[in-house]
């Protein structure tokens, strides 16, 4: 890993961000309302958290640059 990137260049702190986002927001307690959108929204919001923790497991084995600051 001779090369080097930013930290924004990077899928692996991409995908823990979307992660972390959705867990925000479900911890903040946000409310989508009754019915099938409360339904939906909770589905987006695992789906969201799933693919951000597999985005950041990917692009953490995947790496081949060094982050900098």
């Amino acid at each position: 890993m001779a090369e080097t990137k930013y930290w924004y260049q990077s899928r692996a702190v991409w995908g823990a961000i979307a992660a972390l986002a959705a867990t925000l927001i479900r911890a903040s307690g946000y409310d989508p309302g009754m019915g099938g959108e409360a339904a939906l929204a909770d589905a987006a919001l695992n789906i969201a958290t799933g693919i951000g923790a597999l985005g950041a497991l990917y692009g953490r084995l995947a790496a081949t640059s060094t982050i900098v600051r």
